[in-house]
């Protein structure tokens, strides 16, 4: 064996290159990295190998793998990106990532990669560039091409070597959602040739790469598999004749549209660049895909996308303390005070995490109906093929059931999550603590002040609030709220427990609403002032989803229930005066027994094939069923500015550390539009003083709860921003 690494005259490289039995294998292990990223340096050290390797005779075949032990290759360096300063070099970089590409798919000796962990946009494109595939099969092993989610397309190749590696319809499923497949998925779609088992990986990729070399090994189609009757005849009718692509784009842009409703473009994009390389041909197709990737690089919302891919990273390091020597405790067994929607959902994403769970109800038939549903979920993860059968019946096992306090004097952690009643969550405080003089008790309240529930404690230093969203296993954030006595290293614990259940973390100051739920509390008591202006339920809803809101204010009453709106909403107006002052139309419906989707009715009937505005509703609202027509951007105006005054309020008054925290829990908490960045990037992007008048303007015709958080009258003043360094 003959080994080449590392240095040279430009320093450390992040190749090294070993040969043994006519096999190279080029070792990819960026320095300093813990993850492998794309980089202009990178692809310009693979050139020079390949340079090399082509003319060597002693070197029949290539494996392309990774020294880095969590994962392939991750997909293209985001700094890189981000610091182009026009779309003619963002260009320039993807033509000269695709010529690479070109080089490893047109080199004369078999190329073959072995994959093991993330194998994601520039890394899954490399991949496609070798002529054979092997993934070690592993949990961590995930292919795809989630560019979309940066505002982006796939900008080496992706767009022409996927959907003619594994078909057109089976490629935008991918692209234009920005999936990702596990290996056993990816073999079985034909984007792999094999899966092996992890520690063989290397030795078999090289001996796959010898018998290509001789000659004894020969790819029939993608995964060397035999195409289903359905594959067969849809490749036949609708992939392989142009009246037949012509269809398939057009229904696939009509589903896209009717998810993204035209306000992210890259998944147009894609769509545009697959489709011109199907009808003139894969080098045009390069180039239309390099062109729409500079374009795409340098706009708004691939910007704001960046932003908050950043935001996320950085939360993932921090530890919700400031000083790095405190270290979180070891929880190792869970408890969780109640198994209803969101008992069973915290459960859920617990022993999913590996962590043992012990749940406690009031009687055996709540702690029945608390196993079935994380039963349910762990069957549709099955379904989803995220886990094998196997795998669910090893994790149910970490789920019991009491409905006493037996075992609960062994769990590291306990999580109420009863329904929001003090007196009930302070007798479960006290309960615990007569069985558990060391563990942390967490509470999910989602608007009680944590020091209220710590008042009862014997150490409030160990209590500390843990607010998740329903539904909890697809919810991605999750909010630690401490107070003042709150023991850092029980904010430690319960943030790094956050992170081990798969949730993106902030940590919030204690207050009524705590930071999610006060900024909804105006945008949705705001919903309801339009309602008594006369405004139509229907329009409203349609004014904020076009603004970009996955859903419109009343559609999601209707989903968490009118009297849980009714509810936090007199909790915020106690708590944080007039502003928050609604005009009883919740009350005023909860009364008439209209609660949302559970009761069946609400602003909207449901139960039917399509959901439809109840017209009787009206009978309850002020001005009746006479209704007034409001433009959609008067009507988002209103709601987006009142989230963005009170987000600002909340920075002033310490609830949200900083305007990264609040912009992600905006976006994961609520869904905030995340091309436009969050709360405080709007108001950066509108600018204070803009932001300001508008308010003052809203003030003069609706009144004082409109008027400028003084913060904001600070910046507008000064000139000051949110991000001063636009970062």
């Amino acid at each position: 064996m003959t080994t080449a690494t590392a240095a040279g005259a430009g320093g450390p490289r992040s190749f090294s290159v070993e040969v043994a039995d006519g096999v190279a294998t080029l070792l990819l292990d960026v320095p300093g990295e813990s993850v492998n990223t794309l980089s202009a340096e990178v692809g310009e050290e693979l050139d020079g190998h390949l340079d090399r390797l082509e003319q060597d005779p002693a070197v029949r075949a290539l494996v392309v793998a990774s020294g880095k032990r969590e994962g392939f290759l991750a997909g293209a360096r985001i700094e890189a990106i981000r610091a182009v300063a026009s779309a003619a070099e963002a260009e320039a970089l993807s033509r000269r990532a695709q010529a690479i590409f070109d080089r490893v798919e047109r080199f004369h000796k078999p190329v073959v990669a072995a994959i093991h962990g993330a194998c994601l946009g520039g890394g899954l494109e490399l991949a496609m560039a070798c002529h054979y595939r092997i993934l070690a099969a592993e949990p961590r092993t995930r292919l795809g091409l989630p560019e979309v989610q940066l505002g982006l397309i796939p900008g080496a190749g992706g767009t022409q070597r996927l959907p003619r590696l594994v078909g057109i319809a089976a490629a935008l499923d991918l692209i234009l959602a920005g999936k990702t497949l596990p290996a056993r998925r990816a073999v079985r779609l034909g984007l792999a040739d094999e899966a092996c088992p992890p520690p063989l990986l290397r030795a078999v990729a090289r001996e796959r790469a010898l018998a290509l070399a001789r000659g004894a090994l020969r790819r029939v189609r993608p995964a060397g598999r035999r195409a289903s009757r359905a594959e067969v005849l849809q490749r036949a009718l609708l992939e392989e004749n142009p009246l037949g692509r012509a269809v398939l784009f057009a229904q696939a842009r009509r589903r896209l549209l009717a998810k993204t409703r035209g306000l992210y473009p890259a998944p147009e994009a894609a769509l545009e660049v697959v489709r011109h390389g199907y009808e003139r041909g894969f080098a045009e197709g390069l180039a239309r895909e390099a062109r729409r990737f500079g374009e795409l690089a340098v706009s708004e919302g691939s910007r704001r996308l960046v932003e908050v891919f950043f935001a996320q990273t950085a939360l993932r390091k921090d530890s919700g303390v400031a000083d790095a020597a405190i270290q979180p405790r070891p929880v190792e067994r869970l408890g969780v005070l109640g198994g209803g929607l969101m008992g069973s959902g915290i459960a859920s994403v617990s022993v999913g995490a590996g962590l043992p769970v012990r749940l406690r109800e009031r009687d055996d038939a709540a702690a029945g109906r608390a196993l079935a549903a994380v039963a349910r979920h762990l069957d549709e993860r099955v379904r989803r093929r995220s886990i094998d059968r196997h795998e669910r019946l090893a994790t149910l096992r970490l789920l019991t059931a009491t409905t006493g306090w037996e075992g609960f004097a062994g769990v590291d952690l306990v999580i109420e999550a009863v329904f929001e009643d003090l007196a009930l969550k302070q007798e479960l405080l006290r309960a615990f603590e007569e069985v558990n003089a060391r563990g942390i008790f967490a509470t999910n309240t989602s608007s009680i002040p944590i020091a209220r529930i710590a008042g009862a404690a014997r150490r409030p230093e160990a209590v500390i609030g843990m607010h998740y969203f329903s539904p909890v296993p697809r919810m991605p954030l999750l909010e630690v709220i401490a107070t003042p006595r709150t023991a850092p290293e029980v904010i430690a614990t319960a943030v790094a427990l956050g992170k081990r259940q798969g949730k993106t973390v902030i940590r919030v100051g204690d207050g009524p609403g705590f930071y999610v739920n006060r900024i909804l509390g105006p945008y949705m008591s705001e919903a309801g002032w339009l309602l008594a202006d006369g405004a139509a339920i229907e329009e409203v809803d349609a004014a904020l989803t076009a603004f970009g809101f996955p859903v419109g204010p009343f559609t999601l009453l209707d989903e968490v229930g009118i009297d849980v709106g009714a509810k936090v909403g007199a909790i915020l107006h106690e708590g944080l005066g007039d502003r928050l002052e609604s005009p009883g139309i919740l009350r005023d419906l909860v009364a008439a027994g209209r609660l949302g989707r559970k009761s069946g009715r609400g602003f909207y009937l449901h139960g039917g094939k399509a959901r439809r505005v109840d017209a009787a509703v009206y009978d309850l609202l002020p001005g009746g069923r006479r209704r007034v027509h409001l433009p959609r951007q008067a009507i988002a105006e209103r709601l987006s500015l009142a989230m963005v005054n009170e987000a600002a309020r909340t920075l002033q008054d310490g609830i949200v550390r900083s305007p990264r925290d609040g912009d992600v829990g905006a976006i994961f908490g609520i869904g905030f539009p995340p091309f436009r960045g969050g709360p405080f990037r709007l108001a950066d992007a509108l600018g204070a003083a803009a932001v300001v008048e508008a308010l003052e303007r809203l003030r003069a015709r609706h009144g004082e709860r409109f008027a400028p958080a003084p913060l904001l009258l600070d910046q507008a003043r000064g000139g000051g921003r949110f991000y001063p360094d636009g970062g």
